[in-house]
């Protein structure tokens, strides 16, 4: 059984910086692609960023390029996203996710296993 731990998140001002971090236990993590998403209120769940096995390959949504990088630690078993440059349309639950896919991919539908989400909130 896969289990996936999110923390990091709280509230920030807009312009500021949060990491947000995914404890992963139960599979080889070192061999799962890992993925961000985010859901605000009344919106579908989005796609944020992916990361392969050895981080070598990531994707980022174009909302988010160039103020967000994800990276791992494999050792750690941990996944992380580094937010900066926040903006109030950013403030939503995010949620860290794996796939049995061996490759990025943006396909929420591709995802299997799902964390418990953390809130991000960014103020104007």
């Amino acid at each position: 059984q896969v289990q996936l731990v999110e923390s990091g998140g709280g509230l920030v001002q807009a312009g500021g910086s949060l990491r947000l971090s995914c404890a992963a236990a139960g599979r080889t993590f070192s061999s799962w692609t890992m993925g961000w998403f985010r859901q605000a209120p009344g919106k579908e769940r989005e796609f944020v960023a992916t990361i392969n096995w050895s981080g070598g390959s990531t994707i980022y949504a174009d909302s988010v390029k160039g103020r967000f990088t994800i990276s791992r630690d494999n050792a750690k078993n941990t996944v992380y996203l580094q937010m900066n440059s926040l903006k109030p349309e950013d403030t939503a639950v995010y949620y860290c996710a794996t796939t049995r896919m061996l490759t990025t991919t943006v396909n929420r539908a591709a995802y299997s296993y799902w964390g418990q989400g953390t809130q991000v909130t960014v103020s104007s």
